[in-house]
C-alpha cells in the first residue's frame, strides 16, 4: 500500500492523511547504511490503510496577519499501486461546493489526472501542465505539492542527520529531474520514527521560496500522520495553515466517489 508525496505533504490534504505504520520504521542498526533514494522511497511505500477520509480546516494567513478559514472533507483510496482522491469545500460561502478529483499513478513517466470543480461556472478544469505549478485554492501549497511524488522523478543526497523539534532525522537533498519545474531544489527532513516529511525548504532561482514544517503528529489505528502543518512564503509573507479534525482509516469507500461524474454532480452524495 503506497503513501503519498513526497512532495510533501503529503502531507496533505490527500498527504495528511498520508499514515506511517510504526513497524515500517527501520531499526537504528539499518539507518547508516541507507541512500537517500532508499529513505524517501520508504517514505513512498509506507502503510496507510486502503483508504481514508478525514475532515480539514485551512487557515490562510496574509502578512498583515489578517485570515482566511476554509473546512473541507477529504477521501482517498488505493487502487493497487495508484491512488484516488477527492476533496470538497465545506465553508465559507464563496467557495462551497468546490471540489478537487485527483489520480495518481504508480508510473513516474506517467502524468496523474487531476480536475477543478468550481460551483459558480458548473463545470470542471483540468490540471495539467504549467497549471500544477498554480496556488490551490489561495493557499502557499501548489497542486503538485498536495499530490504524491514519485522518488524517481529526483535525484537525492543524504546531506547528514539531525533533530527537528526533538525528533532523529535525516536530511535529504531532492533535485528534481526534470529542469523545467517550479523547484529547483528541496530540502526534506524525514523523521526516523514516523518516515514522515516533517520539515522542507523549496527553492527556486532566486532562492529561497517556501518552508514547510510539520507541528503535530498523532498516532491512531497503527497509522502515524501529520495533523498540523505550515506552508510559510519567504517572499510575500503569507502562510497556509492545515489542520486535521478527525481521520478514519478503511472505511470500504465506494469506488464511485472518485470519479468525473461526482464532480459534475457538484456534491459527494
Amino acid at each position: 500500500m503506497k503513501n503519498t508525496v513526497s512532495g510533501l505533504l503529503a502531507l496533505l490534504l490527500f498527504c495528511a492523511a498520508a499514515g506511517a505504520s510504526d513497524a515500517a520504521a527501520p531499526t537504528s542498526g539499518q539507518t547508516s547504511e541507507l541512500s537517500g533514494r532508499e529513505i524517501m522511497t520508504r517514505v513512498y511505500n509506507r502503510d496507510e490503510g486502503d483508504d481514508r477520509r478525514s475532515t480539514i480546516t485551512m487557515t490562510l494567513t496574509n502578512k498583515q496577519g489578517r485570515q482566511r478559514i476554509r473546512a473541507m472533507e477529504s477521501y482517498s483510496k488505493n487502487y493497487g499501486q495508484d491512488r484516488k482522491g477527492i476533496m470538497i469545500f465545506l465553508d465559507p460561502a464563496d467557495v462551497k461546493g468546490t471540489m478537487y478529483l485527483s489520480w495518481e499513478y504508480e508510473s513516474p513517466g506517467r502524468e496523474d489526472d487531476k480536475w477543478l470543480y468550481m460551483p459558480a461556472m458548473r463545470k470542471d478544469r483540468r490540471i495539467s501542465g504549467a497549471s500544477r505549478n498554480e496556488y490551490f485554492m489561495g493557499s502557499d501549497f501548489t497542486y503538485d505539492d498536495i499530490g504524491r511524488r514519485h522518488p524517481e522523478k529526483d535525484k537525492q543526497r543524504l546531506l547528514k542527520e539531525e533533530k527537528v523539534r526533538g525528533l532523529d532525522c535525516w536530511k535529504i537533498e531532492c533535485v528534481p529531474v526534470d529542469r523545467s519545474e517550479s523547484y529547483t531544489l528541496r530540502t526534506a527532513w524525514v523523521s526516523k520514527e514516523y518516515l514522515l516529511v516533517i520539515k522542507a525548504e523549496y527553492f527556486d532561482k532566486d532562492g529561497l521560496l517556501k518552508t514547510f514544517e510539520a507541528t503535530d503528529i498523532h498516532t491512531q489505528n497503527g497509522f502515524s500522520a501529520i495533523y498540523v502543518c505550515e506552508m510559510a512564503n519567504a517572499a510575500t509573507g503569507h502562510k497556509t495553515e492545515m489542520r486535521i479534525g478527525s481521520m478514519r482509516y478503511n472505511t470500504g469507500l465506494n469506488d464511485s466517489l472518485f470519479t468525473v461524474a461526482t464532480l459534475q454532480r457538484g456534491r459527494i452524495q
